[in-house]
């Protein structure tokens, strides 16, 4: 049977795709473009990259399960901020099976922004990341 719509061929992906791609279409970030492909390590960073800039609910094309939800902190406290952010951010990384965990996490707020940096510690050895927000 064919999907009737986008919800059930998201279903139908998610439950016939693997887990994770340990080799993926290299992207163009920040970073600077990277040609070719992306493995292990690399993919692992990309799909941090990924993650921290999409904002959970807000595409249709993604589950529920992915992204990160850091819209409605915007104009709250940056102490809460803070807090509150380093707890999605970790949530939102870990559901990738490649991560373990995230540590090292410090922020500073400057003027209407707060900028996050942290290690994200996945099966491959460890990444640095970083994440600005606007509060």
């Amino acid at each position: 049977m064919l999907p009737e719509n986008a919800y059930e061929l998201i279903d139908a992906f998610e439950k016939n795709a693997p887990d994770y791609a340990d080799r993926t279409y290299a992207l163009i970030t920040d970073r600077g473009e990277i040609n070719g492909f992306a493995d292990k390590k690399e993919a692992v960073l990309q799909a941090v990259y990924k993650i921290l800039n999409t904002e959970r609910y807000r595409y249709p094309v993604y589950s529920g399960d992915y992204g990160v939800e850091l819209s409605d902190l915007y104009g709250l406290d940056a102490d809460y901020v803070g807090v509150e952010a380093q707890r999605r951010i970790t949530e939102a990384l870990t559901a990738d099976g490649r991560i373990t965990g995230v540590s090292d996490f410090d922020f500073a707020a400057r003027g209407d922004k707060i900028r996050f940096s942290f290690t994200v510690n996945t099966v491959y050895g460890d990444l640095t990341a970083q994440k600005e927000i606007i509060f």
